[in-house]
């Protein structure tokens, strides 16, 4: 019997249901981005890592680290009253370890070229239109680094020295964001 189109959008049951992170009961998530072995791409998960290391139980943020980008991130932020998000980024206008800071307020949302190509304006306005609970607020915060394209596990020591500093002003912005959400 052939199969029709209705059949065809429907999961095999060899198929597994795509990986979706814990619920959280904290309003605000932290998340890194980045990839562990391109050097100084690794910068965000770093700087997740010693945020997690410095945060207590009381504190209401959820630090998640994630090398995936575009609509795979939507299984991370749905359900977070405010999102901070931490990549690296090369623009050459500022030193290695210099820290961006960005209001996703502000983001132009660009009309959709390719669902594999999403930037976080879109994703949140699609995760919206798909009904899902998203950010009310995004912080952004883009790490300058050297060198992103190197393979390797070692990060440059610019970007080295400046994890413990970038972590702890991104670690203050998502306090402040979590003392928002209990007013």
């Amino acid at each position: 019997m052939p199969l029709t189109a209705k059949d065809q959008a429907l999961p095999s049951p060899t198929q597994a249901a795509p990986p979706q992170a814990p619920p959280s009961n904290k309003p605000v998530l932290v998340l890194g981005l980045g990839n562990d072995i391109l050097s100084d791409d690794a910068a965000g998960l770093n700087v997740a890592r010693e945020i997690k290391r410095r945060i207590s139980a009381s504190d209401a943020i959820e630090v998640r680290e994630t090398s995936e980008m575009g609509l795979a991130l939507l299984d991370f932020i749905a359900g977070f009253q405010d999102l901070v998000l931490v990549d690296a980024v090369q623009t050459g206008q500022a030193p290695p370890g210099f820290l961006h800071e960005l209001d996703g307020a502000a983001l132009k949302i660009l009309p959709l070229v390719s669902p594999h190509f999403v930037g976080i304006g879109e994703m949140v306005e699609l995760g919206r239109q798909l009904g899902l609970q998203m950010p009310r607020r995004v912080k952004i915060f883009a790490i300058e680094v050297q060198d992103p394209y190197t393979i390797g596990i070692r990060m440059t020591p610019p970007l080295r020295r400046a994890i413990r500093p970038v972590a702890a002003r991104i670690l203050a912005a998502a306090r402040q964001l979590a003392a928002l959400d209990k007013n």
